[in-house]
């Protein structure tokens, strides 16, 4: 039997990341004997000869999935993380995309149709598309009607990173003055002509309530690869209202609104006012059978399953060497770079935790 040597969040949390590595474990653990490594673990994994490793690789280095995936004798080593085009947040991988046979890229339609017109073509031959999912138990149905014609109310939920684009989304609101539109989440600068209304907890019914007082999420960003708050909405029976930029496309219950145009976003945002509950009703029903068909995490488990019991290992494509440090580049200019101080001591108060701990190695449970 396989031995999967997971790398990626796993906590007890409702909401991705965590929901990503606890899903998909206890799915690989119907035939695979699993152990759990968390993102920030800094240990080396040794690995057996019939060991898979798969993981998120860390922006900093001296972490568990970038020291282990260069130890020789693995039979797979599958790279599973975010993907849009952003270099800023992206760029850092191309070092450890070679050493890997596959990337499977958690990313919405729009991105993934677009790579090879992108400046990450050189890494479509390895690239499989993984999309998102959701547990509707995590998030039961709770926006059952919807508020009269001219009285919809929007919600953004997030933080104020700059690939939200919450200055555009501040636009948009000054184009809608007698719109309710509120946001849940955290940030320093606040986002103007929104109502804050704080961080919630959505495993509380009183939160719950909350959200059901509002009709559409709102989202509107530049370089989002596919936010996990769209396919929650959706679970609860809100109607997602996002650009294509946010990662998804296509889907007709899933409203998309231009980006850099405020007035014709606007424009969209009053239409939804004014369609009537038949409509959005039809929508909402659409959403959840395309949660139950296409979201899912079985089907999410089953990507994986498939890499994992693949033999492909392509090469990557061509890449200029203009491309190729261009790409160093962003990485150490990132936000996320270990050239920032901050960034360093973080991790380095994060390790020494960790080490206080005792790690047990039972595949039935984390290291």
């Amino acid at each position: 039997m396989k031995t999967i040597h997971l790398v990626y969040p796993h906590g007890s949390r409702i909401s991705c990341p965590d929901a990503i590595g606890r899903n998909l474990a206890v799915r690989l653990r119907e035939r695979y004997e699993v152990i759990l490594y968390d993102w920030n673990d800094w240990h080396a994994i040794e690995p057996g000869p019939n060991d898979v490793l798969i993981g998120h690789p860390h922006p900093m280095p001296w972490t568990c999935f970038r020291r282990s995936l260069k130890r020789p004798g693995w039979r797979r080593i599958i790279m599973m993380a975010p993907f849009n085009h952003d270099d800023v947040q992206v760029a850092f991988a191309d070092s450890f995309i070679r050493y890997s046979d596959l990337y499977l890229a958690i990313t919405g339609n729009y991105w993934f149709s677009t790579i090879a017109s992108s400046g990450f073509s050189h890494w479509l031959p390895k690239m499989i598309h993984l999309d998102l999912a959701v547990d509707r138990r995590d998030y039961p149905p709770i926006k059952l009607r919807f508020n009269p014609s001219g009285q919809r109310r929007f919600v953004y939920i997030g933080n104020c990173h700059k690939g939200k684009n919450v200055e555009y989304l501040s636009e948009i609101a000054k184009l809608m003055k007698d719109t309710d539109i509120a946001w849940v989440g955290n940030g320093r600068s606040g986002i103007k002509g929104l109502k804050p209304a704080g961080v919630l907890d959505f495993s509380t019914a009183h939160d719950k309530d909350f959200i059901a007082q509002y009709d559409f999420l709102i989202t509107v960003g530049k370089a989002d690869a596919n936010p996990a708050t769209i396919l929650e909405a959706m679970a609860w029976g809100l109607i997602p209202v996002c650009t294509q930029q946010s990662g998804y496309t296509g889907y007709p219950g899933i409203i998309n609104v231009p980006l850099d145009d405020p007035l014709r976003a606007a424009a969209i945002l009053q239409d939804l006012q004014l369609q009537n509950n038949d409509s959005l009703t039809r929508l909402q029903a659409g959403n959840w059978a395309l949660l139950d068909s296409h979201f899912s995490w079985d089907r999410f488990a089953a990507r994986v399953i498939d890499a994992i019991e693949s033999e492909d290992d392509p090469e990557l494509g061509s890449e200029t060497w203009q491309r190729k440090w261009m790409l160093r580049w962003a990485a150490m200019h990132s936000p996320y770079s270990p050239l920032r101080v901050k960034n360093l001591a973080r991790f380095a108060k994060t390790a020494l935790s960790r080490e206080r701990k005792e790690y047990k190695h039972d595949p039935a449970t984390t290291r």
